[in-house]
């Protein structure tokens, strides 16, 4: 049996795209089967393929891994190239993956994934100030420390694919992240990038309570999905 990776709406979901674009950054085969958030809570439906009724999840050989930190080390444990190969460069990428996987909350509730509008914000909070200000240092660190134009390296790894909807976010909410900008430019340009938001724009989906998450973040001056 090979893998499946289900996953929610492209718009929204930041959690799905990270193992999604590990996989296809890897060029790692895999079934992928959508299930788009519908309603205020999915928790009952999602509970059908779902331990904890969240997406994203990945079934192979009759195991049910989810959570998207522990798809990325069941699939480290199978593939080459999830971590960095160089030793500073892994250890750095693992405690920012870890990093981003615990923390960054404020991000998160003031500045939602919607892949596919550009939003004048709110005046920033202070937690919110101090997140893009430490993830402005974490980018401009691993890219001065190993050369970029991945987080880690030469290289896309998983690092890359924890952030990468911090980079959708910089784009929709116009975020400053410093000389970290050269990464999210570089990150967007990548193939899977494309596909996904490609993928995002057709999307007929509006679901009720992210669209009223967006609009407490602030508000949206471009709406580019069908």
């Amino acid at each position: 049996m090979g893998y499946v990776l289900i996953t929610a709406n492209r718009n929204y979901s930041s959690w799905s795209l990270r193992p999604w674009l590990l996989m296809k950054g890897l060029g790692l085969a895999f079934e992928d089967r959508l299930e788009p958030f519908t309603k205020p809570s999915n928790y009952e439906d999602f509970r059908a393929f779902s331990p904890t009724g969240q997406v994203p999840v990945l079934l192979h050989e009759g195991r049910t891994i989810y959570d998207s930190l522990g798809i990325t080390l069941y699939l480290a444990d199978r593939h080459d190239g999830v971590w960095p190969t160089d030793p500073d460069a892994r250890a750095w990428a693992q405690c920012a993956a870890s990093e981003m996987h615990s923390g960054f909350a404020a991000l998160r509730n003031d500045c939602t994934m919607n892949v596919g509008v550009r939003v004048k914000p709110k005046p920033m909070s202070a937690a919110l100030t101090a997140n893009v200000a430490r993830i402005r240092e974490l980018w401009e660190e691993g890219l001065a420390r190993f050369g970029g134009p991945y987080l880690a390296g030469a290289e896309f790894s998983a690092v890359d694919a924890f952030f990468a909807p911090v980079a959708y976010r910089v784009r929709t909410y116009g975020l400053d992240v410093g000389k970290g900008q050269a990464w999210v430019d570089h990150i967007l340009a990548h193939p899977a990038m494309r596909e996904w938001e490609a993928a995002a724009l057709k999307e007929e989906w509006r679901e009720a309570g992210h669209e009223e998450e967006l609009r407490a973040c602030g508000d949206v001056i471009a709406d580019y999905r069908g």
